[in-house]
């Protein structure tokens, strides 16, 4: 039965005792357990990789259901990879479930393996290699000892020695070998093949029931195999390459993929019908670097993100090849380039195409969360979440899906204004008469339509535009700002989220970019102005030890321009100007480094407006707790140094002013300082010897291998089951 020998992986072979073939798991040579056959899939023409144990196993009990000869049973195909694949077993191919993929992935049943590597040998010649053995060795013990043997060097002496492990292999690397391998100490048989079985473009050796060896019979491996044999060294050990019958672990059914608890879906932006298979590979990449992030990381939870790509351009139609047939031959291939991207952008500002694009997206959604549900059922019981992540022009569509806006409302809030210029203006009693009479028209027409919006309300419960409810919205490279500054959206006084996008349609925004991304906009700014001053948050290395949780760290100004760095007295506090009318400082370019913590202090309190400049600073100033990272840019380490002995408020070399100096009481400005509920941007660090210039052009595909995205997505994923280790963190920092 399959749970028989399942008590533990089996460890890779020790030292002296690495046959590989099921040595430690039977005494005697019979047919290989389900257990022992491991499974491989291909992606890319790469090398063969293994399923996890569980899969394997799943896929040996399909594959030995469906019978021998022609007539097979039906089976049903076999879920793997977290349930993102299906292999069907008859025809050993593997395909996607959530998306479509034109090549089939390849599968193969493997035997037998390459010492060293533990590639499987191609399926034909492993299935005759397996036939050949337990025809001529089914029933026969297996052997585990070391052997005192007797060998005829060169000069025809005999010469009793013994191999110890650390002879010939570790001297000599010859094929076939790894340098500290368990075949590297195994015996050494010096006699005859006691069996031979040739095969199309190789031959097959066995030195005994649990020493096989695999030759090539090219030209140039037959005289390699004359010359090394003469100068005394054995067949086996010159030129063959050896073969373990069985995996090097066994597969159980207790090595199985961890829950999925938080599903991230990866929308795609312009581009996508140029390369139609794109965001499948960028959500690859995404999905990889996101599980080494997990392994380092988040191994001690029993649950795991998953990543899906949502490819929404390749099924719409448009305006179908209109745009095609109106473009000129010259420089074709440039021309077609824009076509199939920048033009999605046209499209998408068209009202005629606009709704296909978000209807597009939508049902694409609506269609993988409806089928993921429909395949892990237990996922919505147990409060899984959702989450997406957005590049480039699908941030906008995203957010426009979840919002509902439509330009249909900006044009009637256009046409209303109209009409209340139109009152402050002198027209004839005939022009003032036809306009009251269409107000009074559209009062009522607007009157019937709320009245039969009711009704419809009434009757039908209205859906929602998305099934799930988003639990973080994360844009990649995004240009929201902008789209959101050209519909009107202007700066607030209050600090919160819902200003641009309410948290009871997604809990949390974050908005991340490169620096030098030609394509990203900050947010931040659109919700408090004095945000264009303070720099984004600095997203942490991967590999930085101990770092400062993110909702503990304290904004900080860019750095300025030089200004005169004192106050005199001689100016008077009612000069002191308003936060929404104070002059916006001059930014440094994002990826500078401030030099000095001190330098920005000074210039800092004398530009940002003279008193409330300084209580602003003194508010957002870099805190003594934002250590430097070990192992990174230096000068950034002595920037963060300690300033909490500085009185914040006091008349001083820093040039900020007495709160009483043109205040009546400090009390009463404080609600001028308004902070974010929560940062919204996050910005990638710049790499040391990163060339600004081809930075810009590469910046902005660059998101989906990086190590530092994963993490920092991971950590906001995560965020509720890794509360009590941030507190203890903090505790200890």
């Amino acid at each position: 039965t399959i749970s028989e020998g399942h008590e533990a992986i089996r460890e890779p072979p020790k030292e002296g005792y690495g046959d590989g073939e099921g040595s430690g798991r039977q005494g005697v040579v019979r047919e290989l357990g389900a257990e022992e056959v491991r499974w491989f899939y291909r992606e890319d023409r790469k090398s063969w990789k293994p399923f996890i144990g569980y899969d394997s196993l799943r896929i040996e009990l399909a594959f030995r259901a469906l019978g021998p000869g022609p007539e097979r049973t039906a089976v049903e195909p076999v879920c793997v990879r977290s349930g993102l694949y299906e292999v069907d077993v008859a025809n050993a191919e593997c395909y996607p479930v959530y998306w479509n993929q034109t090549e089939k992935i390849p599968v193969m049943r493997g035997q037998w393996f390459i010492d060293g590597t533990w590639q499987p040998l191609e399926e034909e010649e492993s299935n005759l290699i397996e036939q050949e053995h337990l025809n001529r060795f089914r029933g026969q013990q297996m052997q585990e000892s070391f052997d005192m043997e007797v060998s005829k060097p060169v000069d025809g002496k005999e010469v009793l020695y013994y191999l110890p492990p650390f002879s010939l292999p570790s001297l000599f690397k010859w094929r076939g070998y790894k340098e500290n391998s368990d075949a590297a100490c195994l015996k050494r048989k010096r006699s005859q093949a006691i069996h031979s079985l040739k095969l199309s473009r190789n031959h097959v050796d066995w030195h005994s029931v649990d020493e096989v060896y695999l030759y090539s019979d090219a030209t140039t491996s037959k005289i390699a195999r004359t010359v090394t044999q003469k100068l005394g060294f054995s067949k086996a050990s010159s030129s063959g390459t050896r073969l373990h019958r069985g995996y090097v672990e066994e597969a159980t059914l207790e090595d199985k993929p961890p829950q999925t608890s938080h599903i991230v879906f990866v929308v795609h932006g312009i581009g996508q019908k140029m390369d139609q298979g794109r965001i499948i590979k960028n959500t690859a990449m995404m999905r990889d670097t996101a599980r080494k992030i997990e392994e380092k990381y988040f191994s001690n939870l029993a649950t795991h993100v998953e990543f899906l790509p949502v490819e929404w351009r390749s099924k719409l139609t448009l305006d179908g090849d209109t745009v095609d047939s109106i473009t000129p031959d010259k420089v074709r291939g440039l021309r077609d380039m824009l076509n199939s991207s920048a033009m999605d952008i046209m499209y998408y500002t068209s009202p005629l195409y606009r709704d296909e694009l978000v209807k597009g997206l939508q049902q694409e959604l609506n269609r993988l969360y409806t089928l993921f549900c429909s395949r892990n059922p237990e996922f919505e019981e147990k409060g899984g979440k959702v989450s997406i992540v957005s590049h480039s022009l699908g941030c906008v569509i995203t957010y426009d899906i979840m919002t509902g806006w439509n330009p249909v409302s900006l044009y009637e809030q256009l046409l209303r204004k109209e009409e209340e210029e139109l009152e402050d203006t002198w027209m004839s009693y005939e022009e003032q008469r036809l306009l009251e009479e269409l107000y009074i028209t559209k009062q009522r027409l607007k009157e019937i339509e709320e009245r039969l919006q009711g009704l419809k309300a009434s009757t039908i419960a209205k859906t929602p535009v998305l099934k799930f409810k988003v639990e973080n919205f994360f844009c990649m490279g995004s240009p929201l700002a902008v789209f959101l500054a050209l519909r009107g959206i202007r700066p607030g006084n209050s600090g919160s989220q819902d200003h641009i996008l309410p948290r009871t349609i997604c809990n949390r925004l974050l908005n991340i970019f490169h620096p030098t991304d030609p394509v990203a906009y900050r947010l931040e700014p659109l919700i408090l102005k004095h945000y264009s001053n303070i720099s984004p948050v600095q997203i942490h290395w991967y590999n930085t030890a101990n770092p400062l949780p993110y909702e503990h760290m304290k904004p900080s100004f860019l750095n300025p321009t030089k200004e005169p760095t004192s106050v005199t007295d001689g100016e008077s506090a009612s000069t002191v100007p308003s936060p929404t009318t104070s002059p916006v400082m001059v930014r440094r370019h994002y990826g500078e480094s401030i030099t000095n913590i001190g330098k920005a202090s000074i210039l800092g309190a004398a530009s940002i407006g003279k008193g409330l400049g300084g209580m602003l600073f003194s508010r957002f100033g870099r805190s003594s707790t934002q250590t430097a990272e070990p192992g990174k840019d230096g000068a950034e380490g002595d920037d963060k140094k300690s300033t909490v002995g500085t009185p914040p408020f006091s008349q001083s070399s820093a040039g900020f002013l007495e709160p009483t100096r043109g205040f009546c009481n400090l009390s009463t400005f404080l609600f001028l300082l308004v902070e974010l509920e929560h940062r919204i941007d996050f910005e990638l660090r710049e790499g040391l010897v990163e060339s600004r210039y081809w930075s810009a052009v590469t910046s902005h595909t660059a998101y989906w291998s990086s190590l530092d995205i994963a993490l920092f997505l991971l950590t906001f994923m995560y965020k509720h089951d890794q509360d009590d280790t941030d507190k203890s963190n903090l505790d200890a920092i």
